[in-house]
This record gives C-alpha cells, sequence and structure tokens, in this order.
C-alpha cells in the first residue's frame, strides 16, 4: 500500500513558476514509476509526465514538453514537478500517482495508488 499526498499548488500569473510535490509513505517507493496526471474542469484526466523507478527515464505530455520538469528523490520517498512558463490553460487539478510498472507507463489504467490532487491555477 502506497499513500501518497500532494502540495505546492496555488494561484500564479501566465508566466510564472510552481514546483509540486508528491510525498510518498511506506518502504517501495523506489520500487514504483511515478506520474504526474491533470484534469481541468470539464475535461477528461490526461497524463503529464512519467518517471521510471531510477529517475532515469521521464517522458511528457506535448503540451508541457519544455516547460515542465519531472524529477525524484527516493532517499526522501518524494516526486517533484517543477512548471515554468505557466499558461492559463494550465488550470487544472494536478495528481500523482504510482505505478508497479517500475519502467514507467503512459497508460492511466496502470497507475495503482493516487493522490487527492492539489489545484493549479494560472491567471492571464
Amino acid at each position: 500500500q502506497v499513500q501518497l499526498v500532494e502540495s505546492g499548488g496555488g494561484l500564479v500569473q501566465a508566466g510564472g513558476s510552481l514546483r509540486l510535490s508528491c510525498a510518498a509513505s511506506g518502504r517501495t517507493f523506489s520500487t514504483y514509476a511515478m506520474g504526474w496526471f491533470r484534469q481541468a474542469p470539464g475535461k477528461e484526466r490526461e497524463l503529464v509526465a512519467t518517471i521510471n523507478w531510477s529517475g532515469g527515464t521521464t517522458a511528457y505530455a506535448d503540451s508541457v514538453q519544455g516547460r515542465f520538469t519531472i524529477s525524484r528523490d527516493n532517499a526522501k520517498n518524494t516526486v517533484y514537478l517543477q512548471m515554468d512558463s505557466l499558461k492559463p490553460e494550465d488550470t487544472a487539478v494536478y495528481y500523482c500517482a504510482a505505478s508497479s510498472k517500475r519502467w514507467g507507463t503512459v497508460k492511466m489504467d496502470e497507475y495503482d495508488y493516487w493522490g487527492q490532487g492539489t489545484q493549479v491555477t494560472v491567471s492571464s
């Protein structure tokens, strides 16, 4: 069992930055691939970024490529999402998730554990 708690969301102006954190419980964090997803009002949840168990492999949605960076610190049981050059269309609830597919996956249904989400609002 893995429990995930996101933090770091908030209100920011367009062009600004935020850093989201996701703290995981349990001693098996380093065996999970991690992902960040987001869901805007009236839209389906979508993948933002993924990272494999070691942090050596990452993947991004086209819409955030070059602006967002996913990273992890296995010693701290934490995964991060650095978000730069934010746009109003990045406004959403952001969720972190853990997958037993340790080499990483972009498939939402392959994520086993989810956090409660943190709101990110980007004003124009």
